[in-house]
């Protein structure tokens, strides 16, 4: 399985910071030692360009961002302290997500070891997003021809406002986000489809739901490729999440949506998105589920089928 990822997609934060940094280099060192990804597999992403990004952020914010002239409440709003080390890491993050489109795109499955982040706005930065990386990849594909449309199945514990905001008005991209109703974002921009799950569901309630409703997405959203935002926020004792979902159950959704996709020959792009254990090592290991599950049915049995 082929995957971007960049050394430099860790950057140190202050002691005791809440985003843990430091599940990225800790995901990609698990991945290889398990024997799901090889070195070869590793593209190593250059920063993306300023122009792409204005396909979908403003001018105003990118200018603001790149010079440090944020506010303090921006700032506070981005949730990460302003860096030039932070801003090429976030540049670099979403270069990784377009790489892996297009991986996907070519070879049916493919993931960035990062990406998924999903609050950001055209002109500012939310919820520890400083730059929206699948809606950059969507419009730098589709400008250039090799994406017509995409889905972005949504299953961090956070609904993902940025994507429904921005992709409100654009009939090619459909946004389907699974996601606690009362959690943040408090102010939830409709996506294309909106699950809101009360606090504290389980495995049995969350998966029943999510088979309820994937299928029919896919019919609705007729793509060319998936994204899907396997974050694991949704995990009983995350941090920022208020669902009640076991290892297991996170286990059997990822192979539910990697099973459903694979079956209606669609590409799959994955992505990390939220996830807060106790260490950014157990946070690694926890969404490492997510390209397990995905390589055994692309590349193991169901591949051979």
């Amino acid at each position: 399985m082929r995957v971007s990822y960049h050394a430099d997609y860790y950057v140190p934060l202050p002691p005791r910071h809440a985003f843990p940094m430091g599940k990225f280099p800790a995901l990609h060192r698990l991945l290889v030692d398990e024997g799901l990804i090889e070195l070869g597999d590793v593209v190593e992403p250059r920063e993306v360009d300023w122009s792409d990004l204005l396909l979908v952020h403003t001018r105003e914010y990118l200018s603001a961002l790149a010079s440090g002239r944020q506010t303090r409440h921006e700032e506070r709003r981005m949730g990460l302290p302003w860096s030039e080390a932070l801003v090429r890491r976030s540049r670099l993050a979403v270069q990784g997500t377009v790489n892996a489109a297009l991986m996907a795109l070519h070879g049916g499955l493919a993931g960035n070891l990062a990406g998924g982040t999903h609050h950001a706005m055209p002109g500012h930065a939310e919820g520890f997003c400083v730059l929206n990386d699948v809606a950059v990849a969507i419009r730098v594909l589709q400008q250039s021809g090799w994406l017509r449309r995409a889905l972005i199945v949504d299953l961090d514990v956070h609904q993902g406002n940025g994507n429904a905001a921005f992709f409100a008005d654009r009939p090619t991209v459909y946004t389907f986000s699974m996601h606690g109703a009362k959690n943040y974002p408090f102010q939830k921009p409709p996506s294309s489809r909106d699950v809101a799950l009360p606090d504290g569901t389980t495995d049995e309630i969350y998966l029943e739901t999510l088979r309820q409703h994937l299928p029919s997405v896919l019919d609705a959203a007729r793509p060319d490729l998936v994204f899907y935002l396997g974050g694991i926020d949704v995990l009983a004792g995350d941090r920022f999440g208020r669902l009640a979902l076991t290892p297991t159950g996170v286990a059997a959704r990822d192979r539910y949506v990697a099973e459903t996709v694979y079956r209606a020959g669609i590409p799959l792009c994955l992505l990390l998105s939220g996830g807060y254990a106790e260490t950014p090592t157990h946070t690694a290991v926890l969404h490492a589920s997510l390209y397990r599950e995905a390589h055994e049915v692309f590349e193991g049995v169901l591949a051979e089928d």
